[in-house]
């Protein structure tokens, strides 16, 4: 017993998995009864769902009153309709709509009592078994229509015209007898050309519902909806506005709770109630004087003048405005000074604003100055007062622009400029005064600024511009101009106020690029009611000319060797003496350089820059890469014009062109150094006569073609030609490099390097594949690449550099030799590479295999079926072998 008990939820489990495969056909169709008003249309959904067959399945519909039921109407048969209903169905009055495959919708027009009944829809079985419901009913009740909607005439609607701001009340009536407990929905709405809008709503739970732009006025009170005796339903409208002009009616629709708890419109009635105008009010605004002209200290005198047609109570609203550009909008104006529809003045010391009377408002500016120039405009608002005692602004309008132009009191006064230190010679000092004289009818509040300028002075009539040198600002902060900034920060040029009416400009050490025509601005500044400094006129100086005359600066080098044949590991040596023309007591910086032939791979660019000399004769090494020669290469100064370059135990590679790039350099201002000139001097050649040995390289692979994982040899193998050496006597630097593409088109990488004294280099890899360099014999070295990668593959090759020992021990460097690329291709091994997929698949479908197998076991063990019985009905009509 204990074990049966253990065994009964496990088939409990195994029957509910099982029963969620065995679903049938289900038929739906609203939950009733159906409460509908007589003369209405009803529309009576019906779907089937999971079904087998076609997807497109067939409907029959039928009516009962008590018990038999009468075929209404079929989607597949179109002799199934009873002859009691065979005129309905063919008026349309009853009729079918499909909305998909699986769903069709029954539709009545203009129900009666006698439709009051059962409805049955079902479907013709497409299945292969009989499962689930094949049809459903639903009870339909027919109801006396009680809904009356009534307006406040009996058959005309009224028509009302207001002016915006006006307030108006709508009434309307409704009121049902319906023997169903039935909510009524009233909407008030407008139209609006052809489309009527809602306004505001009472729905059938009691809650107010505003329409859509009428949201706002409905929290602010414009708009309210209000009920009262004999059933009323009273829109009041405050605050009108032009979009409130239109027809209104009042649309009432009533609603009961169905079956399923959930609330169904079962008619709609709705009733014209009025026709509303709303009439703008016309308002005009105008300032009363066009273009003014005042002169500075003087008072404005606006009137803004209004003309409406508006009657009754009302206030204007005056706002006065200034802006710089006729073209300005209402945003970037200033707003001068305001007056409410209380007749309110906002705070202002030199700005008034009055009342002469109703349609006319003064402003009045004290004390303009130049500042106050442009245009001025005043905007007015109406306000109307509204029933609760607030306000309501009903129109606005702005005004045209007015040109006021103010013109300033501008003080007398001259500029003279002069200098009272002129350069004769490049470094010399510069000064210019710039004084103010003749100055009349100054008052306190006036200063003066400068402003320094130079232009280029040309020999032809050519026009230059003009470049600012600095000015100062209302409160004499120095602002520099760019062309003087740099040199003005370091010192090298002063601008200073000496006086009151003096300011100067001192260059420090005047140089060719300073020749050319000075002159200054002085600006007099009016301060103003408000402290703020408003620049009021500008005189501008006579020019004066800083010049003096030139000549041009030139320098000549000569290079000389001083021995005139040396072998290769002797030490070569070169003087350059330099001699300039025009140049004060000039000093000079000197760069060797060397040309070097275009075979040589270590510099394709061609020209080398070996050790430089400044001025001030600090030595530098500039593109000297040689490391073992560190020390071999001396630049120093022999005499104030002569230099000499030493080059010891030179080497093959060095042959080529040296020369001396020589600067002449002159003192400048403040210590510095200004560059002058330059010179070249003529080539000085090295040329080594050798017979000695030629070298080839070469790469060799026994195979090119590789799978991943396996190791790849490569052979850098050197041959010679000529002379025979011993390998005691020759060295190679050896460096193998690899391009990651088929068509040498990217740069080469550096795999590895071997030096002759057999330190090997590697570089730093990304994968996991690793590899080694070794020398096998005095000519071959081998490159080894242990479990090769994907990313390995590529031209492979190697650039060998020869060294050579001379009759006299010392070691010679050869050119560089580069050996021919070699392909190497990485594969993969396919069989490896799949074989772990491939035994994964297989124990996957394995166990799918065996589980479907289990699956359908004990759907054959527990899933009862039941067998068809009787013939499907497809779609076409069939007759049953018993009817036969």
């Amino acid at each position: 017993m204990g074990h049966r008990g253990e065994r009964v939820p496990c088939l409990l489990l195994l029957l509910l998995l099982l029963l969620a495969f065995c679903r049938g056909r289900v038929v739906r169709v609203p939950k009733g009864p159906l409460i509908r008003v007589v003369g209405t249309e009803v529309v009576i959904p019906c779907s089937v769902s999971d079904y087998d067959g076609p997807s497109e399945q067939n409907f029959d519909w039928e009516f009962s009153r008590e018990t038999d039921f009468m075929r209404i109407v079929s989607t597949w048969d179109s002799t199934f309709t009873s002859e009691e209903y065979q005129k309905r169905v063919g008026q349309g009055d009853i009729k079918l709509r499909r909305s998909s495959n699986d769903a069709v919708e029954l539709v009545i027009r203009n129900i009666q009592p006698t439709d009051q009944g059962k409805y049955k829809c079902s479907t013709p079985s497409t299945d292969a078994t009989v499962q689930g419901n094949y049809d459903a009913e639903v009870q339909v009740k027919v109801i006396s229509d009680g809904l009356v909607v009534s307006g406040t005439k009996a058959r005309s609607s009224t028509s009302l015209k207001l002016s915006e701001g006006d307030s108006f009340k709508l009434r309307c009536s409704a009121i049902t007898t319906s023997p169903e407990h039935t909510h009524l929905h009233v909407t008030w709405q407008i139209k609006s050309g052809a489309i009527w809008r809602d306004i505001l709503s009472l729905t059938y739970e009691g809650k107010f519902q505003p329409g859509p732009g009428y949201e706002e006025r409905y929290r602010n009170g414009d708009i309210r909806l209000d009920t009262g005796a004999n059933d009323t339903y009273r829109l009041s409208v405050s605050q009108a506005l032009p979009m409130d002009g239109g027809a209104y009616r009042c649309l009432v629709s009533e609603w009961v709770r169905g079956a399923d708890s959930s609330w169904q419109k079962i008619q709609e009635k709705s009733v014209e109630i009025a026709s509303v105008a709303i009439q703008q009010t016309a308002l005009d605004v105008l300032i009363s004087t066009g273009n003014v002209s005042v002169t500075e200290r003087d008072s404005l005198d606006l009137t803004c003048n209004i003309t409406t047609d508006r009657s009754g109570i009302f206030q204007a609203e005056v706002m006065w405005y200034f802006t710089a550009s006729p073209d300005g909008t209402l945003s970037d104006a200033q707003v001068l000074l305001s007056m409410d529809h209380d007749s309110v003045v906002s705070d202002s010391t030199l700005i008034s604003l009055s009342r002469v009377d109703r349609n006319s408002y003064r402003l009045l500016v004290h004390d303009v100055d130049v500042e106050d120039s442009g245009y001025y405009f005043c905007q007015v608002a109406v306000w109307v007062p509204l029933h609760n005692g607030s306000w309501h602004k009903v129109v606005e309008r702005t005004s045209a622009p007015v040109s006021v132009v103010v013109t300033a009191l501008e003080p007398d006064y001259e500029v003279f400029l002069n200098a009272s230190k002129t350069p004769k010679f490049s470094d010399d000092p510069t000064e210019l005064e710039c004084r103010i004289a003749n100055a009349q009818d100054l008052e306190a509040n006036i200063h003066f600024t400068v402003s320094w300028y130079y232009r280029l002075r040309l020999p032809s009539d050519d026009v230059v511009t003009k470049e600012l040198l600095a000015t100062m600002d209302a409160d004499w902060t120095l602002l520099l101009g760019d062309r003087s900034r740099e040199r003005t920060q370091n010192g090298e040029i002063i601008f200073c106020k000496k006086a009151a009416d003096t300011f100067s400009l001192r260059i420090q050490w005047t140089s060719e690029s300073d020749r050319g025509d000075y002159f200054c601005v002085i600006s007099a500044w009016s301060r103003h009611h408000n402290n703020s400094w408003v620049k009021s006129k500008d005189v501008t100086s006579a020019p004066v000319s800083i010049f003096w005359a030139t000549q041009d600066y030139t320098l000549t080098v000569e290079a000389v060797r001083l021995k005139p044949f040396f072998v290769a590991g002797h030490t070569f040596e070169m003087t350059c003496k330099v001699s300039s023309k025009n140049i004060k007591t000039p000093r000079y910086s000197v760069l060797i350089t060397a040309e070097k032939p275009l075979t040589d791979q270590s510099n394709p660019n061609g020209t080398t820059r070996i050790i430089s000399l400044n001025q001030d004769s600090v030595v530098r090494l500039e593109d000297w890469t040689d490391q073992t020669r560190v020390d071999g290469v001396v630049l120093e100064k022999v005499q104030e014009n002569e230099f000499r370059y030493r080059m010891y135990q030179t080497q093959i590679s060095d042959a080529g062109l040296y020369r001396c790039v020589v600067t002449a350099w002159s003192p400048g201002g403040g210590g510095m150094w200004r560059e002058a000139v330059n010179g070249l001097s003529n080539p000085i050649q090295i040329d080594f006569q050798t017979s000695g040995p030629v070298f080839n390289v070469s790469v060799h692979s026994d195979n090119q073609m590789i799978y991943q994982g396996e190791l790849a040899d490569l052979l850098c193998i050197v041959t010679t030609e000529g002379m025979v050496l011993e390998p005691d006597d020759m060295s190679f630097d050896v460096s193998w490099f690899a391009v990651r593409s088929f068509a040498l088109d990217r740069e080469p990488i550096l795999l590895a390097s071997l030096d002759r004294r057999g330190i090997v280099t590697q570089s730093r890899r990304n994968g996991s594949s690793d590899l080694s360099l070794e020398k096998i014999s005095p000519l071959e070295f081998r490159l080894r690449v242990y479990g090769c990668e994907d990313h390995d593959f590529g031209n492979h090759y190697c650039v060998v550099t020869p060294w050579v020992r001379s009759a006299t021990g010392v070691w010679q460097r050869e050119p560089d030799i580069k050996a021919n690329p070699i392909f190497l291709s990485v594969k993969m091994d396919v069989l490896n590479a799949f074989k772990y997929p491939l035994l994964i698949g297989i124990g996957l479908a394995t166990i799918i295999g065996l589980l479907s197998c289990l699956i359908g076991y004990c759907s054959s063990r527990w899933c009862c079926k039941k067998e068809v019985q009787e013939t499907r009905r497809e779609r076409r009509r069939l007759m049953s072998m018993e009817m036969d």
